[in-house]
């Protein structure tokens, strides 16, 4: 029975990739360096080209309505790609931008350096010169934009259109020596016809697809650059914290004072081959340049905040269980790698001090391979009037990943964390089975609590056919499965199933692009009230060819919380817009019956929010984010509402030079005052490939308790909580 399913699934990759591997170019090599300055030098004249682009949106199959022309050329040392874009020079939309923060046109190469038909490099520029890169994983099912690579690129705006010229060192990228080719596509987005353009085709129901690559074949050549291939990045820190006059701020005083933390950090990053890389921290600073937006949570689980420093989301890729998929959202494995838990905020404001921190990462053939290791020091801190001591930690993760069948894979993933008293961690197996337009992933893990331990699960199921969809998810938590030292799995003792299906249609013509209706059901039993909720669920989505989309969402069903047994519903509604190159926009909120855990009781919840971003100038973003919670009570009047505002000014005045502010506002109307003010300030400039210079200053106003010098409570007013200003500079010194 194995061996046919496997049989099935090599022969559907087979099939759906057939015709794209018609698709041939041919990889020359020159001996003269070529110069990156957006000037067609004659050199390019003896490159193959790439033409005849294919439309992915809005028009499926239409003929494009600008030409693109893309070239390769190699040397010894670096592989260069230059894309001819024509188009008329009024509509070209050049924004200025930062590494991985891009607006307006852009083109993208995208090399399939393992032949493995599942993963990529993805380097993109924009018309203006900015850059970005990513790792395309899982078939191009989710991206890494955490991933920067060493590479260079320059741009030029002519009259008929403009020009981009990439040059890719050979030892900034990982790749198979042994391999005579490399799967690659080319990528076109021009911003006011909406128009999406690949050089290879894919279907309208699955997108782009590394398995449905081209050929780049290497006439007589193959990449072998060796080298030290060794980054030395020193880091200088100083940091100024406000400490007030006491612990926490808590002690009212007129007097401001600061501590200034001068530091000194080293990274290290080594490619002893091009298929294994090594990352060394030395004393690292972990902090976070920008505050955690507000997160408005009344459920009974903990609020989830996602990792937003460097060092641990760089690579993170390898530790991700299998099943992810960035453009639905369906399913998610088990996070049994929670980065977050690694140097913690603690419960007095203060973090956990990080020591050292080590990652390795790489491929053997089918194989992939990464480990990692984090040292934390003790750390005291009050908790409830109580000095608690945090105690030196060890955190650890291994993972080894197979492919098998050209597109599918099992593996496994140890995170574990030890102190001086306490074993914890989880073990697991996971992997997915895979064709284009569909994947069922996998999951089984076995939590470490010392001596004690449980079983949790996970599986989840995406078919995006051309006329129907079958989405479906399944999960189990033991009742003992405790990870909460290394992982973000709270729902402890619960079983959750979910299956939804229906018709989706696509229009070749008129207004409407697509419509996406789909009905199912929901259980989910709680150990906890030994009850099963159960809902059936109908959700409505229709998008358009000008860029913007609608969807609507209804719930009914069974529930039970704290005891009580309820008639439980729920309306979402989001809708996005992006109708024009110079604004876009979201809507959504919800209503719903819940059980509110925050206040104890049951009634109605409903939230609602908007997004906006505008491209005031070529250089000028301006937006803002506003949301409003109101909390119903048992009665059906209104309890309360919060607003949180956070409007922000983005100002880059030259690539890869920013500044932006931003404020995060909390207003309650119980008490009529704005509780929280959270303002930042960040400049950065990347002025060389991975060399960065920041200055940040964050403050954080609130009404929070404070005490006179006598220990008696002071009434409460808005007063400096947290207050602290970072300058920082990494530079790149690369062997």
């Amino acid at each position: 029975m194995i061996k046919i399913l496997l049989s099935i699934i090599i022969a559907s990759t087979v099939f759906v990739s057939a015709q794209n591997q018609l698709k041939v170019l041919h990889l020359k090599k020159v001996n003269a360096e070529i110069k990156i300055d957006g000037v067609i030098d004659p050199i390019w004249n003896t490159a193959d080209s790439a033409t005849n682009f294919f439309q992915l949106a809005p028009y499926y199959g239409k003929k494009p309505n600008w030409p693109t022309v893309a070239k390769i050329l190699t040397t010894d040392d670096a592989i260069y790609c230059l894309m001819i874009c024509y188009e008329d020079k009024k509509d070209i939309q050049a924004n200025t931008g930062t590494l991985d923060n891009t607006s307006g046109e852009i083109v993208s190469l995208m090399l399939d350096t393992f032949d493995d038909r599942k993963t990529a490099y993805k380097f993109a520029v924009t018309a203006s010169g900015v850059r970005a890169d990513a790792r395309l994983l899982d078939d191009a099912r989710n991206r890494d934009y955490s991933w920067d690579g060493i590479w260079f690129a320059s741009t030029k705006i002519y009259n008929w259109g403009y020009v981009v010229e990439m040059k890719i060192p050979y030892k900034s990228i990982q790749y198979n020596k042994s391999l005579t080719y490399w799967g690659i596509d080319f990528d076109r987005w021009i911003p006011y016809l909406s128009e999406d353009l690949y050089w290879n085709k894919y279907e309208q129901n699955e997108g782009l697809r590394v398995s449905k690559f081209g050929k780049l074949e290497f006439d007589n050549f193959k990449p072998t650059v060796t080298g030290l291939n060794l980054e030395i990045y020193p880091v200088g820190i100083s940091k100024a914290d406000y400490i007030g006059n006491g612990l926490n701020n808590s002690i009212f005083s007129s007097d401001a004072k600061y501590k200034i933390s001068p530091n000194l950090g080293l990274d290290v990053m080594y490619n002893p081959s091009p298929e294994l890389k090594f990352q060394l921290t030395v004393n690292p600073d972990f902090a976070q340049i920008e505050a955690d937006p507000y997160q408005f949570n009344i459920s009974r689980y903990e609020t989830y905040f996602s990792e937003r420093r460097p060092f641990f989301t760089e690579g993170n890729e390898i530790f991700m269980p299998a099943g992810k998929q960035h453009n639905t959202g369906f399913y998610s494995p088990l996070e049994l790698f929670y980065s977050r838990r690694i140097g913690q905020k603690l419960p007095d404001g203060s973090d956990v001090p990080l020591i050292l921190g080590t990652k390795a990462f790489g491929r053997i053939d089918d194989w992939e391979y990464g480990g990692f290791l984090a040292l934390t020091d003790q750390k005291s801190y009050l908790d409830n009037d109580s000095t608690v001591l945090e105690p030196r930690a060890v955190f650890g993760s291994a993972r080894l990943k197979k492919q098998f069948g050209e597109n599918s894979s099992i593996g496994t993933l140890f995170v574990g964390k030890q102190t001086p008293n306490d074993i914890y961690g989880v073990v697991d197996v996971d992997g997915a089975f895979r064709t284009s337009d569909w994947q069922l992933s996998y999951q089984v893990a076995r939590s470490i609590k010392n001596s004690d331990g449980d079983f949790a699960a996970s599986a989840g199921f995406v078919s995006s056919g051309r006329n129907w969809w079958v989405l479906g998810r399944n999960r189990y938590i033991g009742n003992n499965f405790d990870i909460n030292e290394v992982g973000y799995v709270p729902w402890i003792g619960t079983a959750e199933v979910t299956w939804l299906t229906g018709p989706i249609w696509y229009f070749d013509k008129g207004y409407i692009s697509q419509i996406l209706l789909l009905g199912g059901f929901y259980t989910n039993y709680k150990h906890v009230e030994d009850y099963t909720d159960r809902s059936a669920v109908l959700d409505f989505n229709m998008s358009f060819r000008n860029n913007w989309s609608y969807e609507f969402t209804f719930i009914l069903g069974k529930s039970k919380d704290q005891g009580i047994k309820y008639n439980s519903y729920e309306i979402d509604y989001h809708a996005n817009f992006n109708i024009n190159p110079k604004w876009e926009g979201n809507i959504y909120g919800g209503y719903s019956k819940t059980y509110n855990f925050d206040r104890d009781y049951l009634a109605f919840y409903t939230w609602h929010g908007i997004s906006f971003d505008w491209n005031a100038s070529d250089i000028l973003w301006l937006g803002t984010t506003y949301d409003m919670y109101i909390e119903g009570n048992p009665s059906g009047a209104i309890e309360d509402i919060v607003f949180n505002a956070r409007p922000y000014v983005s100002l880059t005045p030259i690539n890869d030079l920013n500044i932006r502010i931003y404020v995060d506002n909390l207003f309650d109307r119980s008490s009529q005052h704005m509780e929280q003010i959270i303002g930042g300030f960040l400049f950065s400039y990347n002025f060389l490939p991975k060399s960065w210079i920041y200055f940040a200053y964050n403050e954080v106003d609130n009404r929070s308790d404070q005490y006179d010098s006598l220990g008696n409570l002071l009434p409460q007013r808005m007063h400096v909580a947290a207050r602290a200003g970072v300058f920082k500079i990494k530079y790149l010194y690369y062997f």
